[in-house]
């Protein structure tokens, strides 16, 4: 009975991703393209399958002092190359000088999308994603000067979920993550062990009708994924608060402060907001704009001195 109602759940998630993906089939159909600003598409063997992954290399960048590493994962059936056109962070890593990359999901029954979950019968999915991702920070940094204290990976969608799923179970080399309209799979959430505390920006809408912000079939709430993380992290259970109009939207910030190490949690609740990597402006701040605000702050040891 448990696998028959996790085949179902599983079903259920693979027919909204398929349906939240369908305004972006203009871009998700093309392959991915060698873009002309220092966007090269690169490969990686892992497990006997080739995988493609997008780099973005900053101009300031010459190699003589370590830089972050940011990781910024698609959604479900979605493409890297779409994935860079809609949360397109390259302005920021010439500014910030950090390298940037866009990993290409592999393939499930046609569709691309990221295993966000351990190995088991229920999963939709046997494709080594954990391996793959460890392998490529190991990649980027036998090429690059790497501060392999200081790698981030956010995501949308499914590259949400997967942006958890490595903080999760590949803690020792993820610093800190950002989720934008994705959630933590039930089977992540009841097994996550982090090896540090850990920050995390989560961005959601309440209106997300693919990713629902209070759960269900096997996706975890927004508000036990916060209550998770601040509790890992012993966090200030109340929140400091904060909310604006952005052009006729409300958005509610909700930062949890005084972690272990000097780690936060930090949430933006976006009322009436649907499933997508949003397209807003908090205080001067976009979504890209955020997500790296946070994330830098910290790397695999706590708050940044």
């Amino acid at each position: 009975m448990l696998c028959k109602r996790l085949s179902v759940v599983i079903l259920l998630i693979l027919t909204v991703f398929i349906a939240c993906s369908k305004d972006d089939k203009d871009s998700d159909d093309k392959d991915l393209e060698d873009n002309a600003n220092n966007s090269l598409t690169q490969t990686l063997v892992h497990d006997g399958e080739t995988r493609e992954y997008l780099l973005y290399v900053p101009d300031a960048y010459d190699g003589s002092e370590a830089v972050p590493l940011m990781f910024n994962f698609h959604g479900f059936s979605m493409t890297a190359s779409a994935q860079l056109s809609s949360a397109d962070m390259r302005s920021l890593a010439d500014s910030e000088n950090f390298i940037l990359v866009y990993p290409q999901g592999a393939l499930l029954d046609g569709f691309s999308h990221w295993n966000a979950g351990l190995e088991s019968e229920e999963n939709k999915s046997d494709t080594d994603d954990l391996g793959f991702a460890s392998a490529l920070i190991d990649e980027l940094a036998a090429n690059y000067n790497i501060d392999t204290e200081r790698v981030y990976a956010c995501g949308y969608s499914n590259g949400g979920f997967f942006s958890y799923f490595l903080a999760c179970f590949l803690s020792d080399k993820i610093a800190a993550i950002g989720s934008v309209s994705g959630t933590m799979l039930e089977e992540t959430f009841n097994e996550c062990t982090p090896a540090h505390p850990t920050a995390m920006i989560n961005i959601h809408g309440t209106a997300d009708a693919t990713v629902p912000y209070d759960g269900g079939f096997g996706l975890t709430p927004i508000e036990d994924v916060l209550n998770y993380w601040v509790g890992f992290n012993n966090a200030t259970p109340t929140p400091t608060t904060n909310s604006i109009n952005d052009g006729g939207t409300t958005i509610e910030q909700s930062i949890y402060t005084d972690g272990d190490e000097g780690v936060s949690i930090e949430h933006y609740k976006v009322i009436g907001g649907g499933h997508v990597w949003f397209d807003m402006d908090y205080e001067g701040a976009n979504t890209n704009q955020l997500i790296w605000n946070f994330v830098s702050r910290y790397d695999v040891n706590g708050l940044r001195q």
